[in-house]
């Protein structure tokens, strides 16, 4: 069974040495398993790719790891993002079989970004983009965006929205006042990434952007950071109110994707799977974040059917990103 792992993460030396350096002084202060994911991040070449036929890995979409280039000064932003996406397209161009890219942009100039991602897909080849969440508080319902929004969809290029930290301010009100290690976890992936990115793509909804760019197509990890258990809930906002041409939920199930990304828990697969179907989930081990092995574990023992499982592995992966 071929397996497309989807939310894969690298960095370049240069952008651990820059945006990434907090991040790498802590590994480096504290060695052990931070060392190693900063370790394994910069490896795109033999160590990865015999990590990832030990796991039984197959394929891995690579993008840029958090905090991304959004957070970023335009001209950083756009420099940043241009090296990235050379590096990444060099290590695809060295293993065409086992990897294909995942493009950034800078977002904070949407021209400069619409250019990029052209760049990208016509030279690079690159079949899908990454936002690491929003840009200095700017979230892609944001009409500032949306030529960026309208060219992904002409290109049918299909967005990651992977998470990063609230705003500061919604740090200092939400998660200030506990100890500086539960603060840090809160806000980060022990809860905040993931009712942060459920916001984006609430607002990306409730914002119009879908029914602007009805072919717009994006994913979300960590089996659907909280949204599918509200999935129905969120239709108490109903399209009399909310002035959208559907549902909220519609959009859920007809402009969004959700991989695993390290989410190994069977009864948040189960919720996710009855609520938008097997034809929306697509595996991902978030490597090197978390063990690809354990990932490729959880997708061989999953209840469901041999051809299910397949399009989990890698058909709506392949249907999706055209690889």
């Amino acid at each position: 069974m071929r397996t497309i792992a989807l939310e894969e993460h690298f960095a370049t030396p240069a952008f651990m040495d820059g945006p990434g350096r907090k991040f790498k002084e802590r590994a480096e202060k504290t060695g052990g398993m931070l060392a190693n994911i900063v370790a394994e991040l910069v490896d795109v070449g033999d160590g990865r790719l015999a990590a990832m036929d030990v796991a039984g890995v197959d394929v891995q979409a690579l993008s840029l790891t958090a905090p991304g280039v959004e957070q970023l000064e335009g001209d950083e932003a756009k420099e940043v993002a241009r090296d990235t996406n050379a590096a990444l397209a060099e290590a695809v161009r060295r293993h065409p079989t086992r990897f294909f890219g995942l493009a950034s942009l800078p977002i904070a100039d949407p021209p400069a970004a619409v250019a990029e991602m052209e760049h990208a897909a016509g030279e690079h080849g690159f079949e899908g983009l990454v936002v690491n969440g929003h840009c200095r508080g700017r979230y892609l319902d944001d009409r500032f965006f949306w030529p960026i929004l309208s060219r992904a969809e002409a290109l049918n290029l299909p967005i990651y929205l992977h998470p990063t930290q609230s705003p500061q301010p919604v740090i200092d009100a939400w998660y200030s006042g506990l100890p500086p290690m539960v603060t840090e976890m809160m806000a980060g992936f022990g809860w905040g990434w993931h009712i942060e990115t459920a916001l984006h793509v609430l607002r990306m909804i409730l914002g119009g952007a879908f029914d602007a760019h009805p072919g717009l197509q994006i994913v979300v990890g960590h089996m659907g950071e909280t949204l599918p258990f509200m999935i129905e809930r969120v239709d108490s906002m109903p399209p009399a109110m909310t002035g959208l041409k559907k549902p909220v939920s519609a959009y859920l199930r007809e402009n969004v994707h959700y991989t695993f990304s390290g989410f190994n828990f069977l009864p948040t697969f189960l919720d996710l799977l009855l609520e938008v179907g097997v034809d929306r989930i697509m595996f991902s081990t978030d490597h090197p974040y978390r063990p690809m092995a354990e990932g490729r574990a959880f997708l061989d023992r999953l209840p469901v059917s041999p051809t299910d499982r397949e399009r989990i592995a890698h058909g709506n992966a392949e249907r999706l990103f055209a690889v």
